[in-house]
């Protein structure tokens, strides 16, 4: 048994984490400042072997006793917060992950970021490996989570190589799956809140950019995976199966028997238009792949967001 912190522990993947863990018997500490997360998450757990920290790791993190993991997951990670909380998401991929490695060395624990495909902007290498370095706008309105990811993977190799610190990255691509919040701003719960209330599907753009998208337990799997292994480089963790943004707008209108229509608005700024994972790293070193399909995923979706709606 392990005793692991997970940052953002209140969030949609965080709160997947806790569970999991849980359930192979380690002991957790959760910690969130619940900007973004939502107690609901994680009230099931709190009978069990699990600790929960109101904090906001942008200031001095402090965990009474023994620390073995700890898993830095906290940050707005949708467009509609951190556009909404620019500042905030800064601060948190810079000051927090540095308290956060800085727990980690004081307490002799390895270390793992959740990092992102954002990292990589709007590639111009398709499907991207993790040695592709991006192309990303630092100024425009997205860079304040591009940048504050890619702060936050130089600040973790620095204390690998500076401090000794035992790392790991992972890149994480499109993840879906029960507990994300209805108006979170990304496809798969904007379309399907809106599909299951039959109001008008929006899409942004012409539909035609494409997206892959990974089942939570999928991704859980992954990390899991990645933590038990000895790589520090970045490993991407998501589904390769591409497809565009129409094409699981339609999905998902068909998946729920909606009537609703879908309608187009402007791209937004930066908005990039191809997003798939070179996952060849997360094989070889992980023997991990995705085994959810999209339609089985997204029909264990669907009665969590009806749930919420109703």
């Amino acid at each position: 048994m392990s005793r692991i912190v997970v940052t953002g522990a209140a969030g949609f993947i965080g709160s997947h984490l806790c569970e999991t863990l849980l359930d192979r018997g380690d002991s957790v500490v959760g910690i969130d400042n619940l900007r973004t997360g939502d107690l609901a998450n994680i009230r099931h757990l709190r009978d069990r072997d699990f600790e929960f920290l109101r904090h906001d790791v942008t200031r001095y993190i402090d965990v009474e006793g023994s620390v073995d993991f700890i898993l830095h997951f906290a940050s707005p990670a949708s467009p509609i917060d951190y556009l909404e909380l620019p500042i905030q998401t800064l601060k948190v991929g810079s000051l927090g992950t540095h308290n956060a490695l800085g727990l980690a060395k004081a307490k002799n624990a390895k270390f793992l970021l959740a990092s992102t495909s954002e990292v990589y902007g709007d590639p111009l290498e398709h499907p991207q490996t993790e040695s592709y370095w991006g192309n990303v706008n630092p100024i425009g309105p997205r860079g304040v989570y591009d940048e504050a990811k890619r702060f936050a993977e130089a600040m973790t190799l620095a204390y690998h190589r500076y401090h000794g610190v035992d790392t790991r990255i992972v890149r994480i691509f499109n993840t879906y799956g029960p507990r994300m919040r209805l108006r979170d701003g990304r496809a798969v719960p904007a379309f399907m809140s809106q599909a299951l209330r039959g109001e008008d599907v929006t899409i942004f753009g012409d539909g035609k950019q494409t997206r892959s998208f990974c089942y939570i337990s999928d991704l859980v799997d992954g990390i899991l995976r990645l933590m038990a292994s000895t790589t520090n480089d970045p490993v991407n963790i998501g589904n390769p199966h591409e497809l565009t943004i129409e094409e699981i707008a339609r999905t998902i209108v068909r998946l729920v028997k909606s009537k609703s229509r879908l309608v187009y608005r402007d791209l937004p700024v930066d908005d990039p238009k191809q997003r798939q994972p070179d996952i060849t790293r997360a094989r070889t070193l992980l023997g991990w792949e995705p085994r959810v399909g999209l339609e089985e995923g997204l029909l264990n979706t669907v009665g969590y967001f009806r749930s919420k709606l109703n």
